[in-house]
């Protein structure tokens, strides 16, 4: 599956997404029109960078493409308006299987580029903290 997201305004942060099993998904992502900092945070308990983010600058200009592996979220912050993303799924979207994680979560402390403001979605505003969805 394919899906481009178009965003108008430097600044708009999308994230941090991921689709829980059985549905779960890996991605390729590119910036196909201005920039953007791509994020990726491991979820994979089993994994030895489990909880660690690394970040991309992805732009029309560089070409470069990022692989999100299934069980890892992702976001990214627009470094420029008109910022186009392109993405490359595994599985198509299924809406009982999305989740998502605060963008400023400190349980990651991803360091997002300095923003004049920050657009971001009342859903991705709304996604608690990972280590509440933490069993007990």
């Amino acid at each position: 599956q394919c899906n481009v997201s178009f965003n108008h305004r430097r600044g708009t942060l999308r994230g941090m997404h991921w689709q829980r099993a059985p549905h779960g998904e890996c991605k390729i992502v590119r910036c196909t029109q201005g920039a953007i900092f791509d994020v990726v945070v491991d979820l994979r308990a089993e994994s030895p960078t489990y909880g660690q983010w690394i970040g991309n600058d992805l732009s029309a200009e560089n070409r470069v493409s990022f692989y999100i592996p299934e069980g890892c979220a992702h976001g990214f912050q627009t470094l420029t308006d008109n910022a186009e993303v392109f993405y490359q799924m595994s599985q198509f979207f299924v809406a009982d299987s999305a989740a998502g994680v605060r963008w400023d979560d400190p349980a990651f402390a991803i360091q997002w580029p300095p923003a004049d403001s920050r657009n971001i979605s009342s859903r991705d505003a709304s996604y608690p903290d990972y280590r509440e969805l933490q069993p007990s």
